[in-house]
């Protein structure tokens, strides 16, 4: 689930996940809700309103941005500069900053998103002349995997490219969020240093 605390934060990740449910895991106390899509993420926003912070954790298309800025507290997959260009813009529009991570494709997948590892420090120098994106930390994504110790050379590296952008930019920006991971290898991923998880299947079940 999605709930910023002292301890790992976590987010609900509520793909495919009707409002009923959703509302469910509010009450039981989930504080932060991911979501993939924007458009999945509008339907349900009708229905449960600001009862809890939004989070996009799927990709973001250009075409979108307009209505992700006025949806979401706070993106989580910026992998490039044109994407966070534009999130600014749409965000100076409406007089808001928007919290970010930038995703990294930390196993360098050629089908997943995500700037590669080397690129991380480049891309968020770029990304400091905005004034309406708050960079606030990194995400990834371990290649998917049977045996789920074998993520944890990938999340050592992210961990690393973390606290040496932490230090390269302390007097820039303040990086909190250290995101990584789905249910099943969350508590690797908290091992190896993740401040904050993305769990669906542990709370809502699987899907039908």
């Amino acid at each position: 689930m999605y709930a910023v605390t002292t301890a790992p934060a976590g987010r609900a990740a509520a793909k495919t996940r009707s409002p009923e449910e959703i509302r469910e895991a509010i009450e039981a106390g989930v504080r932060i809700i991911g979501e993939n899509y924007v458009q999945e993420a509008e339907s349900v926003y009708r229905v449960i309103g600001d009862k809890a912070e939004w989070h996009l954790i799927g990709c973001l298309q250009k075409n979108k941005v307009k209505k992700a800025v006025r949806l979401f507290d706070m993106i989580e997959t910026v992998d490039s500069l044109e994407i966070a260009g534009e999130i600014d813009k749409k965000c100076a529009q409406i007089g808001k900053t928007m919290p970010v991570l930038i995703e990294i494709n930390i196993a360098k997948e050629e089908q997943k998103h995500g700037v590669n590892p080397q690129d991380v420090k480049s891309i968020i120098a770029s990304l400091l002349k905005f004034k309406n994106i708050k960079i606030t930390g990194l995400m990834t994504m371990g290649p998917l995997v049977e045996d789920f110790e074998s993520l944890r050379p990938f999340f050592k590296e992210a961990k690393n490219i973390f606290e040496e952008m932490k230090t390269c930019y302390k007097n820039e920006i303040s990086l909190k969020y250290l995101s990584m991971v789905m249910s099943d290898s969350y508590h690797i991923a908290i091992e190896e240093g993740a401040n904050m998880v993305r769990i669906g299947t542990a709370i809502f079940g699987e899907r039908r």
